[in-house]
């Protein structure tokens, strides 16, 4: 009895936590265009720790679980902000195809490699990305620059595989891309939400395919997916995500960089300190 309450316990506080965030999650959907996985990829991982699951898979199992809850919040945060004409459609036409090449790369990377490989990897990118909201500077015109199609190709190829390596919906790596290029933030973040639809669906089904029949996942996985932790967080990013992007286009731009990197930043560190301790 006592190690059933215990159990009851733990899936209760378990249950609580991916509500909780569900709402951070979808909310920093809509403010910052990440589609929620920079959240939801933190507290699954850390929860997983808590229940026991081997520390080889938990990062597979978060970024698997992040991707499949950013389907729909991506859908959710595309559309309010394309409401407010925030998504550029040219432009997810130019970089759609080489972003999916990536997504397909850094799924095979991940759904192979050991958890500990895609911590470090979620960590050092998140550190270097909160650098670069932070500190750079905002840019007094919206002018525009205009990289060749092979430039465009790499960046997409290196957003998409990074993205799905870190279950993340595109925002953490493309907003900071576009923002240098001279897109408006706000049109950034706009045009990542809808990035996040083409990394997370290609990106689900891949650590579906590669985590049948890993031994040592958590009840009610399908492939490297938790069916209950996304059942959880689904409809809490999906609800929220117009709110965050309400708040997204009622704030200054410098006010969102900085928001967005120190988020960042303290995710990482948090990371570093499991890898290191």
């Amino acid at each position: 009895m006592i190690e059933f309450d215990g159990a009851m316990s733990l899936y209760l506080l378990w249950g609580g936590a991916m509500l909780l965030a569900g709402v951070v999650g979808g909310i920093m959907a809509g403010l910052l265009g990440v589609g929620g996985g920079i959240v939801i990829v933190p507290v699954l991982y850390h929860f997983l720790s808590v229940m026991g699951i081997d520390e080889s898979l938990r990062m597979q199992i978060a970024v698997a679980t992040s991707l499949t809850t950013i389907i729909a919040t991506a859908i959710s945060s595309t559309r309010s902000h394309y409401k407010k004409g925030a998504v550029d459609v040219g432009l997810l036409k130019r970089w759609g195809p080489s972003i999916i090449v990536g997504v397909i790369i850094g799924t095979a990377i991940g759904g192979f490699a050991d958890g500990r490989v895609l911590t470090a990897v979620f960590a050092v990118v998140a550190i270097v990305v909160a650098a670069n909201m932070v500190l750079a500077r905002d840019r007094t015109t919206d002018v525009t620059k205009n990289p060749s199609r092979p430039v465009w190709a790499g960046l997409g190829v290196i957003a998409g595989g990074l993205s799905a390596m870190m279950g993340i919906g595109g925002g953490t790596i493309c907003v900071p891309i576009l923002s240098f290029l001279g897109y408006d933030i706000r049109r950034a973040v706009g045009t990542a939400a809808a990035i996040g639809m083409l990394i997370a669906l290609p990106g689900t089904i891949g650590y579906v395919l590669t985590g049948i029949g890993v031994e040592g996942r958590p009840p009610f996985s399908f492939g490297y997916v938790n069916l209950l932790a996304a059942l959880l967080l689904t409809p809490m990013t999906v609800i929220f995500a117009p709110v965050g992007a309400k708040i997204a286009h009622t704030i200054p731009r410098r006010t969102l960089r900085v928001c967005f990197g120190l988020f960042l930043a303290i995710t990482s560190i948090r990371m570093f300190n499991d890898l290191i301790f």
